[in-house]
């Protein structure tokens, strides 16, 4: 069966409402019926509770504060490098921009313009540079941490459609990640410019930051953008930015300046973990 048809009946169905149902039940507080369901969760996808900060299921009043559980300290502890990887996760795909193309799946790829929202200007600081997709599955640990040191410039929410982003997903819909309902956080550091994308799914609550709170429900008909250039907001490396309310994928875009080269190990389908070596900054 080809990636298409084994993706087509996503087309069909009601992903809002399923999402909007989902996010209904991930907030609400149904004593026994959620711990249940958590259990089951933590059964199905082997979720590894042994290095979350409260192990115990029955100590999650809700299904949200289960999934966006935080880690014991030390769990992620931080690698010597100038960028370092910002969620546990799988890689969908590394690599260089080609011009404003950014490779999604073979005979797939998206403009950084899409991505960012159709802002050209704030894309042309990426042409020609580099990007990484790294995929969340259920399983896996969903805060989101600074890769490296950075002032926040500006947020955009991109309403958008809610496919699923698994990897067979990626492969069957065409830009996939440039079409999903997203949240593009836009930051200055001492390498550079960076965007480091938060793309929505099925099933994908909300997603939130910790300068913004909750920045979907309530999700907005068109584009919106939040500037903070004067508010000074300051995140060091490793500090959490956000998080996902059920999971997805994050899309980090650098420009060509940044002189960045990834961890020789990174390669599509590779699992990653928060604090790993990600990429350095290379000199001539």
């Amino acid at each position: 069966m080809s990636d298409f048809w084994a993706v087509a009946p996503q087309y069909l169905l009601p992903k809002l409402a399923l999402t909007r149902l989902a996010g209904a039940f991930a907030r609400a507080r149904c004593g026994g019926l959620t711990t249940w369901v958590i259990r089951r969760f933590i059964l199905r996808y082997k979720v590894n509770m042994a290095e979350a900060a409260q192990s115990n299921p029955a100590s999650y009043a809700t299904f949200n504060d289960f999934f966006t559980r935080p880690l014991k300290p030390g769990a992620r502890p931080l690698a010597r490098a100038d960028w370092v990887c910002p969620v546990d996760g799988a890689i969908s795909q590394i690599g260089p921009i080609a011009g404003d193309q950014i490779f999604q799946a073979k005979g797939h790829s998206y403009s950084t313009t899409a991505l960012v929202g159709g802002d050209a200007a704030l894309a042309s600081e990426f042409e020609g540079g580099h990007f990484a997709t790294i995929y969340l599955s259920p399983r896996d640990y969903h805060r989101i941490h600074m890769p490296c040191d950075g002032v926040l410039r500006s947020m955009v929410y991109v309403p958008g459609d809610l496919f699923s982003v698994n990897p067979a997903t990626a492969r069957g819909v065409p830009g996939l990640f440039a079409r999903n309902e997203r949240v593009v956080c836009v930051f200055d550091t001492p390498h550079g410019p960076m965007a480091l994308v938060l793309v929505g799914a099925t099933i994908v609550g909300s997603m939130a930051t910790v300068w913004h709170g909750t920045v979907n429900p309530p999700r907005l008909p068109d584009v919106h953008t939040w500037h903070y250039a004067k508010r000074d907001t300051k995140l060091r490396r490793g500090a959490e930015m956000g998080r996902f309310m059920l999971g997805s994928t994050v899309v980090m875009l650098w420009p060509k300046s940044a002189n960045l080269r990834f961890n020789p190990e990174w390669a599509a389908a590779r699992p990653v973990r928060l604090g790993e070596v990600m990429a350095k900054v290379t000199t001539g």
